[in-house]
C-alpha cells in the first residue's frame, strides 16, 4: 500500500503538469507578441515584409526555452555571458552583437543583429528576453552589405562584438550613432533597432508578469522540466527512426563565385547502442568567396530536433535537443568552420545544402523514407537612385521548391524564412521597378511518385536610369537530388532581357551587374527532388499538374509516361499504358555524390 500514491499526491502531480503547460503556452504567447511588435514597427522591408526576424526566451543560464522553429543556433546568450558575467548585470540593461566569429556562429552573417535583455524578479536574474533581425544595410562593400563580391569578413559591414547598449535603462546613444553612420539607410536602421529594443523590453515585462504569478522556484522547475522532456523525446524518436550503424552522405555547393568549386559537405553518422556521433571533418576547406558557413555547434542537434518534433504540438523545441548527439566533430579551417576573417555573407547557400545533407543521412539510414532535397532560396538586390535622386535598395528573398515526401508532394514556392514574397503592389510602390511576371516555374519539381515542389519566375523591368543587380542562385551544376526513384529537381537562373537580341545570362553568384532603364531582369528559381518512381504517379495527378502549370505536356510524357489527348486536357489511356511498359531503372538517390562512396 505504501507504493500507491495518495489522492492528494496525485492531484499535486496533475497540478504540476498543468502548470508546466500553462507556463509553456504563456512563453510561446510572449514570443508571438514580441514578434508581432517587430513586424508592425520595423522600418525596413526585409524585416517588415519578408519577416526575417524572430524572438526568443532563455533561462538565467542562457538555456533556450522558446523561440524560432527554423534551423539555427540555440546558443545566443553565451557570447554575452562570456563578456558580461551574470553578477554584473542589472535590470534595464540591454546587450547587442552581430559578430559571427566572437559568437561562434550564434549568428552566421553580419546583418543579423541580436539584442538581449536580462529579466530580473525581486533583484534576482531569472531569464533573458532576446530578439534578432536581419538589417538591410550595415555598411560594407555594397548596399545590402553581403555582396557576392566579398572576399573578407570586414567587407560585409560593421562588426559589433557583445557590448552593453543600455545600462539600467539608459541607452548609449553614442554607440548607436556610430552604427547609424555606417549605414546607407540610417532612418530604416534606426527604426529597426527601436523595434528590436521594444520587443525585448516587452518580453522582459511579460516574463516578469509570469514570475509574479508563479514565483521563481516554480518557474525554474518548469524550465528544467521542459528541457528534460524535450531531451528525452528527441533521443527516443531518433533511436526509433535510425538503426545502429554507420551512415555517410555528401552534398555539393556549386561554387563560391571566386573560382572555387565544387565544394563538398561530407557527413558521417555513427549510431551505437551507447552513443550517437556526428562528424563533418572530411568536408572541404574554407573558400575565398562568401559561401563559408560558420556553423554553431548547437545547430545540427537543434535542426534534427526540429525535424523530430515537427508533428508533436505538445512539445516546444528548446535546449533539450542540444544533447541529441554525444559527440559532434568539425574541422577548423573547413567550409563549415572557417577561420577569421573568411567572408560569410552568402552562407545560406551552404547552410541550405547542409540541411539537405542531414536529410540525406537520414535517408540512407531509413532506406529512403526521408524527403528529397530542396533548392536554396534565392537572394537578389537591385540598387540605384529613384526619380527624386534618392538611393534605394530592393533586397528580395525569392521562393523555391522543396522535395517530395513519402506521403505527399513537395511544397511549391517556399521561402524558408517566412513563406512570403514581396507583393507586386508593394514592389511597384516602393521601388522604381515594374513587376511583369510572377508565376510557377514549370518542370522544376523533380518527377516522382510524389512530385518535388516547383520554384517561381519573377520578372521585373527597370524604371530608373541605371541600377546595379546582385544575384545569388545555386544548384545549377548540382541540382537537388531525388529519393527512392524520384528524379532530381530543375535548377534556376537569372536572365536579362529574355527573348530580346541583347539577352544575357548573369553568373549565378555575382554582383556589379549594370542594367539600364527599360531592361528586364528575370529570376527563375529551382525546385525540389521527386520521391518514388515517376511512373507510379497516378495519371490523373499528372494531368492536374499539367493543367495547373506545374508540369509541361512534354515532361508528362517524357518523365511520367503519361500521354495526353490532342487538346491536352485528357489522358490517352492506351498510349499511356504502352509508354509505361518501358519503365526506366532508378537508384535510391538520383544524381548525387552519395554514389561516389556507396554505389
Amino acid at each position: 500500500m505504501n507504493d500507491i500514491p495518495s489522492k492528494a499526491a496525485a492531484a499535486e502531480v496533475a497540478a504540476d503538469a498543468i502548470t508546466i503547460e500553462l507556463i509553456r503556452g504563456a512563453m510561446k504567447s510572449i514570443q508571438n507578441e514580441m514578434e508581432a511588435l517587430i513586424e508592425r514597427t520595423a522600418m525596413s522591408a526585409f524585416i517588415r515584409e519578408k519577416k526575417d526576424f524572430y524572438a526568443g526566451l532563455f533561462d538565467e543560464r542562457g538555456r533556450f526555452l522558446v523561440g524560432k522553429s527554423r534551423p539555427g543556433s540555440s546558443d545566443l546568450i553565451g557570447p554575452i555571458l562570456e563578456q558580461y558575467p551574470a553578477e554584473s548585470m542589472r535590470a534595464g540593461d540591454l546587450y547587442w552583437y552581430n559578430d559571427c566569429y566572437t559568437a561562434r556562429g550564434a549568428v552566421s552573417h553580419s546583418p543579423d543583429q541580436v539584442l538581449v535583455a536580462p529579466v530580473f524578479h525581486q533583484g534576482e536574474l531569472v531569464a533573458f528576453s532576446q530578439a534578432w533581425a536581419h538589417f538591410s544595410d550595415i555598411g560594407g562593400m555594397h548596399a545590402g552589405s553581403i555582396s557576392p563580391n566579398c572576399t573578407e569578413y570586414y567587407q560585409e559591414g560593421l562588426i559589433i562584438p557583445p557590448v552593453r547598449l543600455a545600462t539600467e535603462g539608459r541607452v548609449n546613444e553614442d554607440l548607436l550613432r556610430v552604427f547609424l553612420r555606417n549605414s546607407r539607410f540610417p532612418d530604416a536602421v534606426r527604426g529597426d533597432m527601436r523595434a528590436l529594443m521594444a520587443a525585448v523590453n516587452l518580453g522582459d515585462r511579460r516574463m516578469q508578469d509570469l514570475l509574479a504569478r508563479f514565483g521563481v522556484p516554480k518557474m525554474r522547475a518548469v524550465f528544467d522540466a521542459l528541457i528534460e522532456r524535450v531531451r528525452r523525446v528527441v533521443r527516443e524518436r531518433f533511436r526509433d527512426l535510425v538503426p545502429n550503424g554507420t551512415y555517410r552522405f555528401v552534398d555539393t555547393v556549386d561554387s563560391d563565385g571566386h573560382g572555387s568549386g565544387p565544394i563538398k559537405l561530407r557527413w558521417k553518422l555513427d549510431v551505437t547502442p551507447d552513443r550517437i556521433v556526428l562528424d563533418a571533418r572530411e568536408s572541404d576547406d574554407q573558400v575565398r568567396g562568401p559561401v563559408n558557413y560558420l556553423m554553431s555547434m548547437t545547430e545540427p542537434a537543434m535542426t534534427f530536433g526540429s525535424f523530430l518534433l515537427a508533428d508533436m504540438k505538445e512539445h516546444t523545441l528548446n535546449a533539450g535537443a542540444e544533447s541529441l548527439f554525444d559527440e559532434l566533430h568539425v574541422r577548423e579551417g573547413s567550409i563549415l568552420q572557417p577561420r577569421f576573417p573568411a567572408p560569410l555573407g552568402q552562407r545560406s547557400i551552404t547552410k541550405m545544402r547542409n540541411l539537405g545533407a542531414y536529410l540525406g543521412l537520414l535517408g540512407v539510414a531509413t532506406g529512403g523514407k526521408m524527403p528529397a532535397a530542396h533548392t536554396g532560396y534565392v537572394i537578389w538586390n537591385v540598387r540605384g537612385r529613384n526619380s527624386r535622386g534618392q538611393p534605394f535598395l530592393m533586397s528580395d528573398g525569392v521562393a523555391v521548391g522543396y522535395g517530395g515526401r513519402a506521403t505527399a508532394d513537395g511544397h511549391d514556392a517556399i521561402y524558408l524564412v517566412a513563406q512570403e514574397n514581396y507583393p507586386a503592389e508593394f514592389v511597384e510602390a516602393a521601388y522604381p521597378l515594374r513587376v511583369r511576371r510572377y508565376s510557377i516555374n514549370a518542370d522544376t519539381g523533380g518527377a516522382g511518385r510524389w512530385r518535388g515542389g516547383c520554384g517561381v519566375v519573377r520578372e521585373m523591368e527597370i524604371l530608373c536610369d541605371e541600377a546595379m543587380v546582385s544575384v545569388r542562385i545555386e544548384g545549377d551544376a548540382n541540382p537537388p537530388w531525388g529519393v527512392s526513384g524520384g528524379r532530381c529537381a530543375g535548377s534556376g537562373r537569372c536572365v536579362v532581357n529574355p527573348g530580346r537580341p541583347d539577352e544575357r545570362l548573369l553568373p549565378p553568384l555575382s554582383d556589379g551587374n549594370i542594367l539600364k532603364r527599360g531592361d528586364v531582369v528575370r529570376i527563375e528559381t529551382g525546385g525540389g527532388g521527386g520521391w518514388g518512381h515517376p511512373f507510379d504517379r497516378e495519371p490523373e495527378r499528372v494531368l492536374a499538374d499539367v493543367l495547373g502549370g506545374f508540369v509541361s505536356r512534354e515532361s508528362a510524357e517524357r518523365d511520367y509516361g503519361v500521354v495526353l489527348s490532342a487538346n491536352g486536357r485528357a489522358i490517352d489511356i492506351e498510349a499511356t499504358a504502352e509508354r509505361r511498359k518501358d519503365r526506366p531503372t532508378t537508384k535510391l538517390f538520383h544524381r548525387h555524390e552519395y554514389f561516389e562512396t556507396l554505389e
